[in-house]
């Protein structure tokens, strides 16, 4: 499949589209940005598209296109920007996995509830002797951006081969590398890790990496091309939280890819915790899966990534001595 695209300027910014249709059209350009259901008004070089025109009208290189819609008049409400990881972007900033679900109705149930735009999913041998039926892919249609998961692999080799397959399968460039150590403690390989990211990142796969809570590995990642590091929040399917908030804060602070928090939540406000740090996103799938009630907590951890986000860009007020919130002077009964 190849891995060609098309630049295009949006907004002002440059961009480029994949060119997996020949052209891409408008209405394909919405469905990445995720306004496929809003209601915005289209212009390419100049001319208005009308909607009905939009599955219609393809995009070619050097279009300039302007996206817009209405806001309040006055001054301009804080809008948070996309999530940009390579070409993809994404409004939503939790990526939620696909795996330890009852069925294929609760799992589509839950990426519902959480608002997620990005899902996790592995990739497993057919199973031969499987009745024909409605499998996970087809549960999830095109709702979602896939995101192809080495899960389960032990060796940089297998992760290749497995990243391989998944483009085979037609699900564009986007991988999260995982390359585990051991299956006890499910913690990452990092050698192994980083010389399978060497050759995704030469074969032009737009590379997500899972990786520990150390700094310094967290920067060579970036450096070998890593599109965005994950580190562990705490060892897969622990439900601990983040166990060591120091090393993201360091991690975060040097990265100029984005951050996103893989492994070990438990429960909201671990996800409102790791946001507050200033990452850009996490993600997780035993916490909502595992969930007495999984539709719920997803829909918790929802609330919770949006809330966390907001309260690292408000800036939270400094840590000290007790201090009194009401003024001092004037209280009733005072000489």
């Amino acid at each position: 499949m190849g891995t060609s695209s098309i630049p295009i300027t949006l907004n002002g910014e440059q961009r480029a589209l994949p060119a997996s249709k020949n052209p891409p059209t408008v209405a394909d350009l919405l469905q990445e940005l995720g306004l496929s259901n809003e209601r915005v008004a289209v212009e390419v070089n100049g001319e208005v598209i009308p909607r009905a025109d939009h599955v219609r009208h393809g995009l070619d290189a050097g279009d300039r296109v302007e996206v817009v819609t209405f806001v309040g008049g006055g001054d301009p409400a804080y809008e948070e920007p996309l999530l940009r990881i390579g070409g993809h972007t994404f409004r939503s900033r939790l990526f939620v996995g696909t795996g330890k679900y009852e069925s294929n109705e609760q799992t589509v149930a839950a990426l519902d509830a959480s608002g997620t735009e990005c899902v996790t999913v592995a990739l497993r041998r057919v199973d031969l002797g499987r009745k024909s039926g409605p499998n996970l892919l087809d549960a999830l249609g095109d709702r979602w951006t896939l995101l192809p998961n080495t899960a389960g692999c032990f060796t940089g080799e297998d992760a290749l081969r497995t990243c391989r397959l998944a483009r085979e399968l037609g699900i564009a460039d986007l991988v999260k590398l995982e390359v585990l150590a051991d299956p006890v403690s499910l913690l990452p390989d990092t050698e192994e890790t980083l010389k399978a990211l060497h050759t995704l990142v030469a074969e032009d796969f737009t590379v997500l990496v899972y990786t520990n809570d150390d700094p310094v590995v967290a920067r060579k990642l970036e450096d070998a091309g890593a599109a965005a590091v994950m580190p562990l929040g705490s060892a897969i399917g622990s439900g601990l939280g983040l166990l060591n908030p120091l090393n993201i804060e360091l991690i975060v602070e040097q990265s100029n890819v984005p951050v996103v928090v893989d492994a070990g939540v438990g429960t909201a406000s671990d996800v409102a915790f790791a946001m507050e740090l200033g990452v850009d996103g996490v993600l997780l799938n035993t916490a909502i899966a595992k969930a007495e009630d999984p539709i719920l907590m997803a829909g918790a951890m929802r609330d919770a990534c949006r809330a966390g986000r907001r309260a690292f860009l408000a800036g939270r007020m400094p840590k000290g001595r007790p201090s009194p919130s009401s003024p001092t002077t004037g209280v009733v009964g005072s000489a």
